[in-house]
């Protein structure tokens, strides 16, 4: 491996940015207006479940 192709880590604690991004990209993937709001509904659900966590209790949510 060269030195510019370094493997990057995934992140360990994932920030609102990042979850957003990730909802936008799956959404605008999705053909049927069906299907993107049943996937909108378990992201924020998911979303929700992952603030809620105690792992985030003294990190800040940006």
């Amino acid at each position: 491996m060269t030195k510019r192709a370094k493997k990057r880590n995934p992140k360990t604690i994932l920030k609102l940015p990042d979850l957003e991004h990730s909802e936008t990209a799956v959404l605008n993937s999705l053909p049927s207006v069906s299907s993107r709001h049943s996937y909108d509904h378990a992201i924020r659900d998911f979303i929700d479940w992952y603030y809620s966590e105690p792992r985030l209790a003294s990190t800040e949510l940006s």
